[in-house]
């Protein structure tokens, strides 16, 4: 069994699907060690689809999203990174970069709170230098009014101003959004109601996502509050979303032209 286990992760970086087969491997694996929810594998096969349909590339939309979304956490008062289990297995070390960066904490927060899988996140997280990690504790939780999923069960998040919600989760961001709280999402699908309740949507492959803002944090940290302020101000939303969606008219149109000169060989 353990052979055949490392055959299948043996992946060629000449495989022309490498980086999307080796990010798969970690979800699988993620799932093995409680990190990820079975529903997990489901979730980052539907992202994957829409990343194909946008070119498996950062877009010049979701830089402009990407640009806001960082001067808007460097704004914040009480800013707070949401983490659930695919992002946990998916790029641990970089989360914690920016969280260190951006200076937020990071709130494991779960729709499926298997036994022991907050403790398998948290370790995972720890592991990538995390010094301190919330929503462990049910002591110190409270919950979030309107909420009926294991979601509400939140720490920090309650009395956050800012919440970054890596992934799509519709129901809390709608509940984040009435309870007044700004909401930075990452969802690779435009039209989710995550994207379209979101105040900043960053329509993106989060593993090439949070590397992204760790670069453009360092460099914004250098402008002052009105500069930020202004970042925001030129920002806007449903706008970007509509671009994103015209990006991916385009891509597809492309794609249709290479279907038809493939048929005429």
């Amino acid at each position: 069994m353990k052979q055949r286990e490392n055959q299948d992760h043996s992946i060629p970086k000449s495989h022309p699907r490498y980086e999307s087969l080796k990010y798969r491997h970690k979800i699988i694996e993620g799932m093995k060690n409680l990190v990820v929810a079975e529903a997990g594998l489901i979730a980052h096969g539907r992202g994957e689809c829409f990343d194909y349909i946008l070119g498996e590339k950062t877009t010049h939309t979701a830089e402009e999203a990407i640009k806001a979304a960082v001067a808007a956490l460097l704004l914040a008062k009480r800013p707070v990174i949401s983490v659930n289990g695919n992002v946990a297995a998916l790029i641990p070390n970089e989360l914690v970069i920016l969280s260190n960066t951006v200076n937020t904490p990071l709130e494991i927060n779960l729709f499926y709170q298997k036994e022991g899988r907050i403790e398998a996140i948290a370790n995972i997280l720890k592991k990538a230098g995390a010094a301190e990690i919330y929503g462990t504790d049910p002591k110190k939780m409270i919950e979030l009014k309107g909420l009926e999923s294991n979601r509400r069960k939140v720490e920090l998040i309650a009395k956050s101003d800012l919440v970054m919600v890596p992934l799509e989760d519709g129901d809390r961001t709608e509940t984040l959004k009435r309870l007044n709280k700004k909401v930075i999402a990452i969802d690779l699908n435009p039209i989710s109601r995550t994207s379209l309740w979101a105040d900043i949507t960053i329509i993106d492959n989060i593993v090439r996502t949070i590397p992204e803002m760790i670069k453009v944090a360092k460099e914004l940290k250098k402008l002052n509050k009105l500069q930020l302020e202004s970042i925001i101000k030129n920002f806007d939303n449903k706008k970007n979303i509509q671009k994103t969606l015209n990006l991916i008219i385009e891509y597809i149109e492309k794609q249709k032209e290479k279907v038809i000169d493939v048929s005429e060989i």
